[in-house]
């Protein structure tokens, strides 16, 4: 098996992929790309028609998309135990992630909220309020995001969860808090975050 390669750029969602890689502990190549040169090359439309990163080739494989790398990832690489021993969670959780909760927060950052019940049921989430309630409740009641131990639902639900503490886009509360404070602490994310701010560094320099 071939080594993984990792496209990304440091302030994109290839965060949360890198941490999934550093939990991983496989090694990996990382190719860094421009948002306005590299990321819309030939060559890197050959492996993503989207022009975005991250994306993941091994063996000439190309995975894309955040949560299905994580997947991937996952599924690849058992010895790393993140995928849940609860399958139906863990996909449930994911797709959570990728669907209604990152919908809801991009549509709220850009200033729109379904208004009207028909408009709430035809975005597929309902509302912000509704996907935190959803997301709280949940972790209320579960101390990881897929069951009883931590896994790549974590990696991929969390960092989104943190994100949105950080920069306010989720509707804050102490369950979210408590949340975060437990997997923020993990060495393999200190480890991604190390290198991709070295990365945004040497671009500053």
């Amino acid at each position: 098996m071939t080594r993984l390669t990792f496209y990304t750029n440091p302030m994109s969602r290839g965060r949360i992929v890198r941490w999934m890689l550093e939990e991983v502990g496989q090694p990996y190549e990382t190719v860094v790309l421009d948002y306005a040169t590299t990321m819309k090359s030939p060559e890197y439309f050959a492996i993503n028609p989207m022009g975005k990163v991250p994306s993941i080739v091994q063996d000439g494989r190309v995975v894309t998309e955040t949560a299905a790398i994580c997947l991937w990832l996952a599924e690849t690489f058992p010895e790393a135990e993140l995928m849940a021993d609860d399958h139906s969670a863990m996909y449930r959780w994911m797709f959570f992630g990728a669907g209604p909760l990152e919908q809801a927060v991009v549509n709220t950052s850009f200033g729109w909220k379904p208004g009207s019940p028909q408009d709430q049921g035809r975005t597929g989430y309902g509302s912000i309020e509704r996907v935190a309630a959803t997301l709280t409740a949940h972790l209320e009641n579960s101390p990881y995001m897929a069951g009883d131990r931590f896994s790549a639902a974590d990696v991929y639900v969390g960092s989104q969860i943190g994100w949105g503490l950080r920069f306010n886009t989720l509707p804050a509360n102490e369950v979210f808090a408590a949340y975060w404070d437990k997997i923020k602490t993990r060495p393999a994310l200190a480890r991604a975050n190390a290198k991709d701010d070295a990365l945004m560094k040497k671009d500053e320099a």
